[in-house]
């Protein structure tokens, strides 16, 4: 009798996680086609079916069973969980629908290939102070912090690192 709903709810009230996820393999199936009837992504509906049991172990001491089953409180809980996951898209798509739409990166006057071999050529320790600082954006003190050395040695290798790569990719007629 162990294996039928009311036994293993009653496990599961002692604390018994075997037993919920035995509920969890014995519900799963059904309360996922509940969420996608009612949600429009499929990994939304995932996301109701865990949450749902997340809160059948949370409030495990206040759930009330319909005829010594949880299921029928699972698949309240489910359409709960896929109103407010339905709510908070809603919410995001409005607000990126707010957002101007960002600007088209100008061209660059050097070719990738170029910059990423100017990168490739310069010493260890100066590429990764340029990766860092100029193309993760990280403050020259988070740098300094990050590689173990003086924010002074950052500010230096960066300055001697641009003036590498200003020189290796300017035009053969440009150069001093």
């Amino acid at each position: 009798m162990d294996d039928d709903d009311a036994g293993l709810w009653s496990r599961v009230c002692r604390g018994d996680e075997l037993a919920l996820a035995a509920l969890f393999d014995r519900h799963e199936a059904r309360l996922f086609r509940h969420a996608t009837r009612l949600l429009t992504h499929r990994e939304d509906a995932k996301d109701a079916v865990t949450v749902a049991f997340f809160e059948l172990w949370r409030k495990r001491a206040a759930v009330r069973l319909v005829d010594g089953s949880p299921l029928p409180w699972l698949l309240t809980a489910v359409a709960h969980c896929a109103r407010n996951l339905e709510r908070s898209g809603r919410r995001y798509r409005t607000l990126l629908e707010r957002v101007p739409a960002a600007l088209p990166a100008p061209a660059p006057d050097v070719d990738d290939g170029a910059v990423l071999g100017a990168l490739k050529r310069l010493p260890e320790r100066e590429q990764a102070v340029v990766v860092l600082a100029v193309l993760e954006g990280y403050a020259e003190r988070e740098v300094a912090q990050a590689l173990g050395i003086p924010a002074g040695t950052v500010k230096s290798r960066l300055a001697r690192a641009k003036a590498k790569m200003r020189d290796d990719l300017a035009p053969e007629g440009a150069r001093a």
